[in-house]
């Protein structure tokens, strides 16, 4: 009971603290305009709710940010294999990753957007910005692999497909998780990013960028920490999916 309660006695106190900050700040600047108060933001984020356009733009940004995540780990871990099959490969590929990994996110939002539709591109831009994190971390994983282990299957004539079946996926499995989790916020982040520059008819990066006209920045805040609250929910449920494939109880 105690070593639950206290992990989340010093979450909820860690809130309270913040929210104060953003109080007292909101306080002093005395406008909502600029600033508005937590109290604010939580009773307009109340009244979106209770609308049907705002959870039909909140899970087609959700579908967008996910299909987004699910293609660049996809293409991260083929990309990520076939670069540690041979040195030419990785010669080939390396530099194209580290383009996208260098390249800002508002310039691929641009260029993308001049060769698809606008509903696609949140989808492109997840997935440019997950992928560079996936392939790095697999190949880094394969490369680590515990050579005595490789030697032991090749030694015993494992399979190409049980040599990565028992040696290959235990090695990269844990920063396989790794790459996933922390590419989860890059992909909300640069979706909801190129959202709000193509604006699509139904997006929560199209609700924010609607807000600058009317000044509204309570809708601003509430948009905002609609995402977040998107994000951390996400990120609960793939945590629980990682914690029942290793077997480990739900907390």
């Amino acid at each position: 009971m105690t070593s639950t309660m206290f992990p989340k006695l010093r979450t909820a106190t860690t809130c309270l603290f913040w929210l104060a900050v953003w109080q007292f700040a909101a306080w002093r600047v005395a406008s909502p305009l600029f600033l508005p108060g937590p109290l604010t933001v939580v009773v307009r984020l109340s009244e979106l709710v209770q609308t049907a356009p705002f959870w039909q733009t909140a899970v087609l940004t959700l579908c967008r940010v996910v299909l987004g995540m699910l293609w660049g780990t996809a293409l991260g871990v083929v990309l990520a294999c076939l670069a540690c099959t041979g040195r030419w490969l990785d010669t080939i590929l390396s530099p194209a990753v580290r383009v996208i990994r260098a390249t800002p996110v508002a310039s691929f939002i641009l260029l993308v957007f001049l060769w698809t539709d606008r509903d696609q591109v949140p989808v492109i831009i997840a997935a440019l910005m997950v992928l560079p994190v996936v392939w790095g971390n697999v190949v880094r994983g394969i490369r680590e692999c515990d050579p005595k282990l490789l030697e032991f299957a090749k030694a015993y004539r494992f399979s190409r497909l049980k040599t990565a079946r028992l040696v290959l996926l235990p090695a990269v499995k844990p920063y396989f998780l790794s790459a996933v989790t922390t590419s989860m916020g890059l992909a909300w982040k640069s979706g909801v990013a190129a959202e709000a520059l193509v604006l699509p008819k139904l997006a929560i990066g199209t609700q924010i960028y609607n807000t600058k006209f009317y000044l509204e920045t309570a809708d601003l805040f509430a948009w905002t920490v609609a995402v977040i609250l998107l994000s951390l929910t996400l990120e609960k449920l793939i945590a629980l999916l990682i914690r029942q494939s290793e077997g480990r109880p739900v907390a």
